[in-house]
């Protein structure tokens, strides 16, 4: 039996996705059952959830692995394990209203922010069948979830706004320090991070500068002086690829990128590999490329005598582990990372809150939170838009 001194209805609002596609397999609901937390489970009353690109992708079925053709989300662990209807949302900020069994009732009432991993076992240092909240089981964009105690963190700091610990969440600082860990990016290192205004860039450049490393960040240039604020070194236009190595060179001074944070991908990859394969004689670290993502198309055609007789070592990034959950909650706790939050919409308005991101223009930095039309009033509506015709 769950302990609680909330009540707890037996139905919430949810938005349930009830299949692959566009928007309009996103339904509002407000008679979905209320979840109830298991043994070792905390019942967490949602308060803010950050949108993802990987709940467009996910929704569109954007995760082939054979056929490119596919539509199709991934199953790393041999069956998929998407099924619909499914809540999805995996960056939950929320209080915890009751426990399951085993679960200390004392911890009722805590504020906090879900490791949005479902791992397949207790190891730590190892995450190699990434599944998360929103996509093998229900996430955040309901008023209630369901999730295991120990991967629901305690994040005090009255700083902090539910909606900007939302847009901390893990699916994205997370999936931007095993980056970094995989590639084994070290103090000092010069690290050029592609797609640097969404929540993964955007965190990439933090958590840079708190390793000691020196991000460059590549964007649009009207978002330059917000990614210097945020730590970037300089930042690199996008457009123009047949002078971007040598533009990123002339930022650099000349010097070699020691390590490429890609989110891009397709056409972009060479470029990238380019600005790493210069000095050979120079550089002190082996080339890397660590690639979590593929905004700029799934499949890139690369000479594969550049990757293997330049030792460029390329690694696929797809989630982190408990350790590295940890250590990021310990840096938002201490103030060392920083919310980068764009704005707030209702969870009912789900659908205006998808084209914008979809469409967003050059003043998008950071990261959208979806608020419960039930908690806006407290967590939404500080952080609306201020014109809200620019969502539709």
């Amino acid at each position: 039996m769950a302990e609680t001194t909330h009540t707890v209805p037996t139905t919430m609002a949810a938005m349930l996705l009830v299949g692959h596609g566009g928007i309009e397999k996103l339904e509002y609901h407000q008679g979905v059952a209320t979840p109830q937390p298991k043994a070792g489970e905390v019942l967490v009353q949602v308060t803010a959830t950050a949108k993802n690109n990987t709940d467009r992708k996910a929704r569109e079925g954007l995760y082939p692995t054979k056929d490119k053709g596919d539509v199709t989300s991934f199953a790393m662990g041999g069956t998929p394990t998407l099924t619909f209807p499914r809540i999805q949302g995996a960056d939950v900020a929320g209080r915890i209203v009751a426990v399951g069994e085993g679960v200390d009732a004392g911890r009722i009432g805590q504020r906090g922010l879900l490791d949005f991993n479902i791992y397949a076992d207790e190891r730590r240092d190892i995450n190699l069948t990434p599944d998360y909240y929103g996509h093998g089981a229900d996430g955040g964009f309901a008023e209630y979830i369901a999730v295991p105690a120990d991967q629901f963190y305690h994040v005090p700091n009255p700083e902090l706004h539910d909606a900007e610990l939302a847009s901390m969440g893990m699916c994205s600082y997370q999936t931007a320090y095993h980056m970094m860990t995989a590639a084994k990016v070290s103090a000092g290192e010069r690290v050029l991070v592609s797609g640097a205004s969404g929540g993964v860039g955007t965190a990439l450049i933090q958590l840079c500068r708190i390793v000691g490393a020196v991000p460059y960040a590549v964007s649009q240039l009207d978002k330059a002086e917000a990614l210097k604020a945020l730590g970037a070194e300089a930042v690199i236009d996008r457009g123009d690829l047949p002078t971007f190595v040598d533009r990123v060179l002339e930022t650099t001074g000349g010097k070699p990128i020691d390590a490429v944070m890609d989110l891009v991908g397709g056409e972009m990859t060479n470029l990238f590999i380019d600005t790493m394969i210069v000095d050979m004689q120079g550089r002190k670290s082996y080339p890397r490329l660590s690639i979590a993502g593929a905004s700029g198309g799934n499949l890139s055609e690369m000479m594969w005598t550049r990757v293997y007789l330049y030792q460029v070592q390329i690694f696929g990034v797809s989630h982190g582990t408990r350790e590295e959950a940890e250590q990021l909650v310990a840096w938002i706790r201490s103030g060392e990372l920083k919310p980068v939050l764009h704005a707030a919409f209702k969870l009912s308005d789900l659908h205006a809150a998808e084209r914008y991101f979809v469409n967003r223009g050059s003043n998008y930095l950071g990261k959208i939170v979806l608020v419960p039309d039930a908690q806006w009033a407290s967590h939404g509506a500080p952080f609306a838009l201020e014109n809200p015709s620019s969502a539709v």
